[in-house]
């Protein structure tokens, strides 16, 4: 595998503190989402008038994600670290704080007020993104940065995302066993009802044999180590604390941005890797599809670079490098959404389009293991 060559940039032994803020500062597009959303729950209530013009900024997300404009500049290694972890940190209080305001805004207000409907789409659009920012931390290997990680995802009520992505899916991905891998032809809706039960399942059975019996009944005393079990508690005891304290309204828009959080999380699952078979032993660049979208990269701390990041899982976001060869989705992240749920047949023949002009996928040629 080949990467583009490195800007530049790379060749310099020592970058100038101008040099990172200017790097680091393109990164701060990544407090599109949360932002928003914060500023949404933190002036409510709102009226039928004024609160869909939180919209704005989650249509123009869109209108960005899919003009032409790309980044495909290398990672400078001399980047320091510490500027971009901040800001994942930043990220992480964030979402718990939009959480929090969203629920006690809702306290005391109708299902049917403006602040019901678009709380579920302004916060739960932030909450999909903060999902991306979970999925850096838990790549991590600091326990205190797996447990941030894992915090987040209870915020969505998906916390079992951290056991089968890590060791189900990275394991697994590209193979028949992987339900998070999208088969070649499968339409989105298929793989949705096909893949949200199986990777509970996944991550279940994973728990269960870690704790020495994959078929282990539920009563079983070992169960009270269950990592999936841990993450139902915290999750849906949470859920059960806004009911108690905020209300039966403030319960369902929590449970609603959740759900539509996880559902914005499974939708970047399928063409991620659709139609994409592995075809060695090792993960490579290959078994992944990227976009070299500017917008993508860095309003979604890195995750454009998706086939690097399967290949290498340990890199963090801002050294996720450029590689020609894995497959390229036509539009950014954000603009997939649309095409990939309403204009399904036209993504997939696009996508079957570009795996047969690289030869992947069901057009792959036979390639040696290893």
């Amino acid at each position: 595998m080949t990467a583009t060559a490195p800007s530049p940039a790379a060749d310099t032994t020592t970058l100038s503190n101008w040099r990172v803020a200017s790097i680091w500062s393109r990164h701060l597009l990544s407090l599109w989402f949360p932002l928003n959303a914060l500023a949404f729950v933190a002036t409510g209530p709102h009226s039928w008038a004024t609160a869909p013009l939180f919209l704005v900024p989650i249509l123009a997300a869109h209108w960005l994600d899919s003009r032409e404009r790309v980044e495909k500049r290398q990672p400078d290694p001399e980047l320091p670290a510490w500027p971009f972890d901040l800001l994942v940190y930043v990220l992480a209080a964030l979402q718990l704080i939009n959480v929090v305001l969203l629920v006690r805004l809702l306290s005391g207000q109708p299902i049917w007020a403006a602040d019901f409907t678009l709380g579920v789409i302004v916060v739960g659009a932030s909450s999909g993104f903060s999902i991306i920012t979970a999925h850096e931390l838990i790549h991590r290997r600091p326990a205190a940065e797996q447990w941030l990680g894992r915090a987040l995802l209870c915020t969505v009520l998906y916390e079992h995302f951290y056991t089968e992505h890590l060791r189900g899916h990275h394991v697994r991905i590209g193979t028949e066993s992987d339900p998070a891998t999208a088969r070649f032809g499968e339409t989105f809706h298929q793989f949705y009802r096909r893949t949200v039960p199986a990777q509970f399942r996944s991550a279940w059975r994973l728990e269960c044999k870690r704790l020495g019996d994959e078929e282990m009944p539920l009563l079983d005393r070992r169960q009270w180590r269950n990592r999936v079990l841990h993450g139902l508690v915290v999750g849906w005891g949470g859920a059960l604390c806004v009911a108690l304290t905020c209300g039966v309204v403030a319960l369902a828009v929590f449970v609603l941005q959740a759900l539509l959080a996880s559902r914005l999380l499974e939708i970047v699952n399928y063409f991620e890797h659709w139609g994409l078979s592995r075809q060695s032993q090792r993960v490579r660049p290959t078994d992944s599809w990227d976009t070299h979208s500017w917008f993508t990269y860095y309003a979604l701390v890195g995750l454009s670079r998706h086939a690097d990041h399967h290949a290498y899982a340990a890199r963090p976001y801002q050294q996720l490098r450029v590689f020609e060869e894995p497959p390229v989705l036509p539009r950014g992240y954000i603009g997939m959404i649309p095409l990939v749920v309403i204009h399904n047949s036209e993504f997939r023949a696009l996508a079957a389009e570009e795996l047969e002009r690289r030869r992947l996928g069901p057009f792959a040629t036979a390639q040696p293991s290893g």
